[in-house]
């Protein structure tokens, strides 16, 4: 299921000053799993920095 496609609904994402989509805490649910790439609204808890989720 990880290599499908998820279409991003409207309200799921807004678009930052550079123009890239930043997808909302709902989409990423949606999905179902963390991509590990360290997104600004991650509800999976992942840090970046440390390679580890936090509780």
């Amino acid at each position: 299921m990880r290599n499908k496609i998820l279409k991003p609904e409207p309200h799921e994402y807004y678009e930052n000053e550079q123009g890239y989509r930043v997808f909302k805490e709902n989409y990423h649910l949606r999905r179902g799993y963390c991509c590990k790439s360290g997104c600004k609204h991650c509800p999976y808890g992942y840090d970046k920095k440390t390679d580890s989720f936090k509780k």
